[in-house]
């Protein structure tokens, strides 16, 4: 019995062991899994944080994008209507310049059209002395011929005859040196009242060889008519196989006086402050191409500087002072030769040493209605 009460309380304590450990591990394991839900819990209330935050960054950074997006867009808009606000500007700006630069076309238009009433006065007035100057140099060429005739039978002494010889040869002389003057004085005031007339437009066969001669020396007794200390060498080199050109002849000799009172010009300045040795010289070249012909037209002045050179066939641009030049000189030439003629117009210059316009023109009335299309 001893024995049985010892086994049953052994057992008993046994029991009571594993019971105690069971509940311990029983406990161990509900602490774990409540550690294990408290770590859960902290680390979703972490997540949803996270998950906040990235939503708020979200959030902001699309309310920043909508912001810029509509900055941007209101920028556009407003660069859009600055330009076209400038480019409105711009057209006005044109606008007005082109009725300024119109205003002074038509002053200046106003002034040549004076100009050509009062050069066709003038020249008129020339005319009728001239045409009696003429007419009776060859009366009295063939009044001193009829007087030769009649001392031829008269009996003279030696001494005599000889000396009335002489003086008839003289007067003759006189009288033939009369005669070439007059008619280069007639050809002057012919080729002033072509400039006082208006262009008819119409294209003739012209010399140009003779169109050059006359204008150089027409344009050089105007310049020295204003500058009466101003001489200079006129040399020209006229091609005798040129062939006559349809041209408005008087559109072209208005170029052509326009050049060389450039070219007058051009040498006067540069005399007023070169040396003793300088001396002034303009010339006047043609030349027959194969399809073209040339007119150059040359002066030793002060050249064309590089920097305003492509600038010189533009309307209202003169490189002259204030009061000397209106700048439409050039540009119409420029538009004579080019858009009347079917021609090209060009500049060649050193600064310093010399300045030559070269016209060149077609030689048949199709090239230059082809250019003139072209």
């Amino acid at each position: 019995l001893s024995g049985e009460d010892t086994r049953r309380r052994t057992s008993r304590l046994r029991y009571d062991y594993e019971l105690t450990s069971k509940q311990a591990q029983i406990d161990l394991l509900t602490k774990t899994r409540q550690l294990q839900a408290q770590k859960a819990a902290r680390q979703r209330l972490q997540l949803n944080g996270l998950l906040a935050g990235l939503a708020s960054v979200l959030l902001i950074a699309g309310l920043l994008w909508r912001n810029i997006y509509l900055k941007q867009r209101a920028n556009r808009h407003l660069n859009e209507m600055n330009t076209q606000i400038a480019a409105h500007r711009d057209q006005l700006n044109r606008t007005l310049t082109e009725l300024q630069d119109t205003q002074a076309q038509l002053v200046q238009r106003e002034k040549m059209a004076s100009l050509g009433e009062m050069t066709a006065g003038v020249a008129h007035e020339i005319q009728n002395p001239l045409n009696f100057v003429t007419n009776f140099s060859d009366l009295n060429v063939e009044l001193l011929a009829e007087l030769q005739e009649e001392l031829a039978g008269e009996h003279l002494s030696s001494s005599g005859g000889q000396n009335i010889q002489q003086l008839l040869d003289d007067l003759t002389l006189n009288q033939v040196k009369i005669q070439e003057h007059g008619a280069r004085a007639d050809r002057i005031v012919k080729r002033m009242l072509e400039h006082s007339h208006p262009s008819s437009g119409t294209r003739q066969a012209t010399d140009l060889n003779a169109l050059a001669g006359d204008s150089l020396r027409l344009a050089y007794h105007g310049w020295c008519a204003r500058n009466k200390d101003f001489s200079a060498t006129l040399t020209t080199d006229l091609d005798p196989q040129l062939q006559p050109v349809p041209a408005v002849a008087q559109d072209l000799s208005r170029v052509l006086m326009n050049l060389l009172t450039n070219a007058f010009y051009a040498v006067t300045e540069k005399g007023k402050h070169a040396d003793a040795a300088y001396r002034p010289e303009v010339q006047v070249q043609t030349r027959q191409t194969d399809h073209a012909v040339e007119i150059r037209v040359r002066d030793n002045g002060a050249g064309i500087p590089l920097a305003v050179r492509e600038k010189i066939f533009q309307p209202f641009f003169t490189t002259k002072p204030t009061g000397e030049g209106t700048g439409l000189g050039l540009s119409l030439s420029y538009d004579v030769i080019t858009k009347g003629h079917g021609g090209v117009l060009s500049v060649e210059s050193q600064e310093g040493e010399y300045c030559q316009f070269t016209i060149s023109l077609p030689v048949t009335v199709e090239k230059v209605m082809e250019d003139v299309a072209t």
